[in-house]
């Protein structure tokens, strides 16, 4: 199977953009250095064994072997192999990058049907790498992705329906789009429409099914939905009342980063509903939260009329927290 293209999100409302150029840089004059093998993605079986050896060695991170088994595929018209080229000189892996030669890989798959190729080449659309940027092409490439079943490509062309951007807003077709990829397995597109279900837009205000999918998000480790969920099951709303699971998931959530997190966990630590009260861990969260943009006031008020002992150790394992985050996270 191809191997899924190295993408990152570019935001909660737009689209994908290639990795960064950094992917692959000690990799580039060497053919010994093993890497991490990346995701399949929506492309069929390869056409033979040649091609099975082009991509077990680029799961490997022997780009260079890739390459010389992809070029052998390619001259027999195999665009798998040609999506495979194109993500080489995308990312530099055992080339140097070059956006051209890329584009014209990721063409060349394209038009043979490769619904991988199509996504990448809507991106270097999107933003002008080794293209002309044309919003226009990269929509029309999008919808072909999505139609041929990517995942990534149905999750992207849905948000840009739900709000309107390059194409005309259409809630319904959004939800159709992201129910696609939400049925894939795709996290982001189930919290996505999860939020529809929530709010009613495109699709039927239901409460339950939101949940539901906000459920199955959370537990693949989205932090925005682990937060909806959590604030639902600490309310019993669309999901059976569990202030102690509730705390526990705002924890975790709090945990990697989330200042809604922290902010909620503080409160639950003052309140002590869902675990036990801890004056000195809710002053801590408070002032975490506080430094990643959430201030409350009520735990503000909360936070002073503590001793001075309490607020001393809640800063003093804030700032460890927070030099810790940072020296992870420069």
């Amino acid at each position: 199977m191809t191997p899924r293209l190295t993408h990152a999100a570019l935001g909660a409302l737009v689209l994908l953009a290639l990795a960064s150029p950094a992917l692959g840089q000690a990799a580039k004059t060497t053919d010994k250095i093993p890497k991490p093998a990346p995701q399949a993605g929506n492309g069929s079986a390869p056409a033979d064994g040649q091609a099975d050896l082009a991509y077990g060695a680029f799961q490997r991170g022997y780009y260079l072997t890739a390459l010389k088994y992809a070029s052998a595929r390619a001259e027999n018209n195999d665009p798998q192999a040609m999506t495979l080229i194109g993500e080489l000189y995308a990312n530099g892996l055992g080339v140097g990058r070059d956006d051209a030669k890329a584009a014209h890989w990721y063409k060349r798959a394209a038009d043979r049907g490769d619904a991988d190729a199509m996504f990448a080449l809507a991106m270097l659309n999107f933003i002008g790498r080794g293209v002309p940027r044309d919003q226009k092409a990269a929509i029309a490439l999008l919808e072909k992705a999505a139609k041929a079943g990517h995942t990534l490509a149905q999750y992207d062309l849905g948000l840009l329906y739900m709000q309107g951007k390059d194409v005309p807003r259409d809630l319904k077709h959004a939800a159709q789009l992201l129910t696609a990829a939400a049925d894939a397995g795709n996290d982001k597109a189930q919290y996505a429409l999860g939020t529809l279900y929530k709010e009613g837009r495109g699709v039927p205000k239901d409460q339950k099914k939101a949940m539901a999918l906000m459920g199955k998000a959370s537990v693949a480790g989205n932090i925005d939905a682990m937060v909806e969920y959590a604030i639902a099951q600490f309310n019993g709303s669309g999901v059976e009342k569990n202030e102690p699971a509730a705390a526990e998931l705002f924890l975790r959530a709090a945990r990697r980063g989330s200042p809604v997190a922290q902010d909620r966990l503080a409160r639950i630590l003052m309140a002590g509903r869902g675990m036990p009260a801890n004056p000195t861990e809710a002053v801590k969260w408070h002032i975490i939260a506080k430094a990643g943009g959430d201030n409350d006031p009520t735990l503000e008020v909360y936070a002073a009329k503590q001793s001075q002992e309490v607020r001393e150790a809640a800063d003093k394992a804030a700032k460890k927290w927070l030099a810790t985050l940072h020296a992870i996270h420069p």
